[in-house]
């Protein structure tokens, strides 16, 4: 089924959106999760939190890109899930790290909520777009994903040492970034 169809379901107010976004986005939204959370049953939860808030979400919203919707719903469920319950004390692990590397990016918190951090993320998505498809992978894959350094070396044909040293570059590159368009870092 496209997904036009199942934004609409969701807009008719069928029950039947949430199965059919079960059925082509699950095992998506359960990676996400996973990645993030590092705990099945947490992971679980997070995904069928998702269905529930995207039951919400439409109407009055129509996603215009429905992948993109439903990530970022079971990312930051996840996130939350994890600040939660502290899934680093259960052999998780990521978040923390990704979040160390990319504090000396990030502008301070003094951003306005609803102005700035809209800006915000429109620079990070053209910082994203000046990116080689390597490079923008690799950024994807550490920083919205956040997967280890020795997993994205593996599915990119890559050493660590290489992973990383391009991470490191592009975080410098993003900081520059940021500051020639005004963000105080």
């Amino acid at each position: 089924m496209d997904d036009k169809t199942i934004i609409q379901h969701y807009w008719d107010r069928e029950e039947r959106a949430i199965s059919e976004t079960a059925d082509k986005y699950g095992v998506f939204c359960y990676s996400i999760a996973e990645d993030i959370l590092n705990n099945r049953e947490d992971a679980n939860e997070c995904v069928n939190d998702t269905y529930l808030k995207m039951w919400n979400a439409i109407p009055p919203k129509w996603p215009k890109v429905f992948p993109a919707f439903i990530g970022r719903i079971v990312r930051n469920l996840s996130y939350n899930r994890y600040v939660m319950t502290k899934t680093l004390k259960r052999g998780g692990g990521q978040i923390e790290i990704v979040l160390d590397e990319l504090e000396e990016c990030i502008p301070d918190n003094s951003l306005d909520i609803e102005t700035d951090v809209n800006e915000l993320k429109e620079a990070i998505e053209a910082f994203i777009d000046t990116l080689s498809e390597r490079n923008r992978k690799i950024f994807v894959r550490r920083y919205w994903l956040t997967e280890n350094v020795g997993y994205i070396a593996k599915k990119m044909n890559m050493s660590e040492n290489s992973v990383s040293a391009a991470l490191k570059r592009m975080r410098k590159k993003l900081q520059v970034y940021l500051a020639e368009r005004g963000f105080n870092i």
